[in-house]
């Protein structure tokens, strides 16, 4: 008797297969992403019910104010940007932001003369504070105080207009730039350096060869910048250069 051996041919059987783990992996997808769409609008409707309930807070508590926008950032919701829609009529947040943004930029320009564009925070808020600006939300008949915080966020609304403005910090320090110079981390490390060694903010060529390790060229070539733009001052006594930042100069007891 002759056997004849057929060969088994499975590719079929694979295409189907593949076939349908594509086609459930897809519906899976789908499920997936119906169900995180439905969380997210959920949580959305929660986060509008909070801000309702809170309505006062948000307005005139800063740190409160502060942890609220944190909550809404994950689910993309930006109060900051919608002032004409439900959060700015609501809460007038947005709106908030802007005027304050406005005003922390007047402040920056106005002393950039003395600072070379360069101011801590603290100081934006102690200048605003002693003008006794305040600002008013939607529906609100108080006016709201503020926070560095506060100034912190106006501040990156400003960037987002390309115009320079941004936050750094300097030690523990948080300061606006409002010059569109890129510094770079060698001028970021004599600023760290003069934060913190001095409490007028004074640094020289020999506290940087002797804390950071640097030669005199490299030491000249990251004032040259900072110099040209005046955002350090040159002093010399005796023969010795000393460098001074005013944007870092420290108030007595702080």
């Amino acid at each position: 008797m002759i056997h004849i051996m057929i060969p088994y041919n499975n590719n079929n059987n694979n295409n189907n297969n593949t076939h349908s783990y594509a086609k459930k992996a897809e519906e899976l997808k789908a499920t997936s992403l119906a169900s995180a769409m439905e969380t997210v609008e959920k949580l959305e409707i929660t986060l509008g019910e909070f801000a309702k309930t809170h309505k006062h807070s948000i307005q005139h508590d800063p740190e409160f104010r502060a942890r609220f926008l944190e909550m809404c950032a994950p689910l993309g919701v930006d109060p900051l940007s919608a002032e004409k829609g439900f959060w700015g009529s609501m809460l007038g947040i947005g709106e908030f932001y802007y005027e304050l943004s406005v005003k922390v930029a007047e402040v920056c320009l106005a002393s950039r003369s003395r600072n070379g564009g360069i101011i801590k925070v603290s100081e934006v808020k102690d200048i605003l504070t002693q003008r006794g600006t305040r600002f008013q939300f939607a529906n609100s008949k108080n006016k709201s105080s503020y926070s560095e915080e506060d100034i912190i966020t106006s501040v990156k609304k400003l960037s987002k207009l390309g115009s320079g403005f941004r936050t750094i910090k300097v030690g523990r320090v948080v300061m606006i730039v409002s010059v569109p110079e890129e510094l770079d981390d060698d001028h970021m490390q004599v600023m760290n350096l003069a934060e913190d060694i001095s409490l007028y903010g004074v640094v020289t060529v020999d506290d940087m060869t002797r804390e950071l390790g640097w030669d005199k060229d490299r030491s000249n070539r990251a004032l040259e910048l900072l110099l040209g733009k005046g955002m350090v001052w040159l002093d010399i006594h005796r023969d010795q250069k000393r460098y001074w930042f005013p944007s870092l100069w420290k108030k007595q007891g702080s």
